[in-house]
């Protein structure tokens, strides 16, 4: 149940009441005054801890959440019962504030005619394309059910693809982290206590790594703000850009160009497109339909772009597989296997059996990342860490010598 607060006037009396009301729905809530011979002027959903920034970010919608929305829904349509009692039931079952919220709305606007992927439609924030048009092709074909679970499982692989993705980053970033953390401790507490040792030292010759290192401990020391500034400017203008066209078609073209990155993101993408043109495909969306969804679920500039090209060579009769032929951004495997789905008239199975290939091959590319990035992040922080104590050391070396010579 939802929480209200309102606004009425009383019709026998004429006075205005501000009160509040508990609903599934603000229709619901809207009856309910009704009922009590009140005529509501204002209503809205009260915003208790859940409204709060951080009530958001606990409770916020996660792929899990949608995954058991769709299965359960699923489950209970293919059981009989209808749309709303389902949703209804759903929504007491989920335990995210927001997803409850969003469902209540959405049986409202069944409740007042419209359908059920118009009524998801317009939450566009948690219910993406694919979703709401796998939804409306379920509708159109009486198989609501079948296309709710195809959703689940395609949600599913798709969530775990992209954790293996996020999991394979975690390492070299932490390394990186630990590394930055190391130099800055060196640089800001370190090598300050060096430089006094080092003056009170006369005909102290200092080595060219040395007063590099000095003069940028020196300079992050009494200019720390001057970094700190540049460092958030620089953030700040960086996200900005990357949200600009422009600077996802940088970022996108070095994902798929960059190594070791490039081909373990090329396959993820054509992993991605082959799933969620064979869910498509599987619930008898259109061709051109299916590649329009497509092109805006794989995520990536120039890929969408190729998929907006090849929409445009279909439409003038040429078939997908011909259309996506020698295309940069496609893999060769991917119009190849389009091949022999048009030539069998098993689009929906070839799809499938890419979708499997390229994301096992994610798997495989996981693995060697993680292979290749550790040794060379050790390099790396060793380098470092053996420039900062010659820093230190090779001063005292040439002490030493100077000592030996003068005697």
């Amino acid at each position: 149940m939802l929480t209200y607060e309102y606004t009425a006037k009383d019709s026998a009396t004429g006075q205005k009441v501000k009160s509040e009301v508990q609903a599934e729905s603000e229709h619901a809530a809207v009856q309910m005054i009704t009922k009590e011979g009140l005529a509501p002027i204002e209503i809205t959903l009260k915003q208790n801890a859940n409204g709060s920034l951080l009530g958001k970010f606990l409770h916020r919608i996660r792929v899990k959440d949608k995954v058991l929305f769709s299965r359960q829904l699923s489950t209970l349509i293919n059981a009989g019962l209808p749309l709303v009692q389902s949703l209804r039931n759903v929504a007491r079952q989920t335990s995210n504030k927001n997803l409850q919220e969003v469902i209540s709305k959405v049986i409202a606007d069944v409740e007042a005619g419209s359908s059920f992927s118009s009524a998801l439609a317009k939450f566009p924030q948690v219910f993406d394309e694919v979703f709401i048009n796998l939804i409306a092709a379920g509708e159109a074909s009486g198989t609501l059910d079948r296309s709710l679970e195809r959703l689940a499982d395609q949600q599913e692989k798709d969530a775990e693809i992209l954790s293996k993705v996020r999991g394979a980053m975690i390492y070299p970033v932490i390394v990186l982290l630990v590394m930055v953390g190391v130099v800055g401790f060196m640089i800001i507490a370190v090598l300050p206590q060096v430089q006094k040792v080092y003056d009170g030292i006369k005909g102290a010759h200092l080595p060219i790594l040395t007063r590099v290192l000095l003069a940028v401990s020196n300079f992050m020391v009494h200019w720390w703000w001057i970094v700190l500034a540049v460092v958030v400017a620089g953030t700040f203008f960086t996200t900005r850009w990357a949200r600009t066209f422009g600077g996802k078609q940088v970022i996108d073209r070095i994902k798929m160009k960059a190594w070791p990155i490039g081909p373990l993101f090329r396959k993820l993408y054509m992993a991605r497109f082959a799933r969620t043109g064979s869910t498509l495909v599987a619930s008898g969306v259109p061709l051109i339909q299916m590649l329009q969804i497509t092109s805006k679920s794989v995520n990536n500039v120039h890929v969408e772009a190729s998929l907006k090209r090849a929409t445009d060579k279909v439409r003038g009769g040429k078939a997908l597989s011909e259309a996506l032929a020698n295309d940069p951004n496609f893999l060769e495997l991917v119009p190849n296997m389009l091949k022999i789905g048009e030539d069998s008239g098993s689009m929906e199975q070839m799809l499938e059996k890419t979708a499997d290939y390229y994301e096992k091959e994610v798997d495989t590319q996981i693995k060697n990342i993680s292979t290749i990035i550790e040794p060379v992040l050790m390099i790396i922080l060793g380098v470092v860490a053996l420039l900062i104590v010659a820093a230190i050391l090779l001063p005292i070396y040439g002490l030493v010598g100077q000592n030996i010579a003068g005697r």
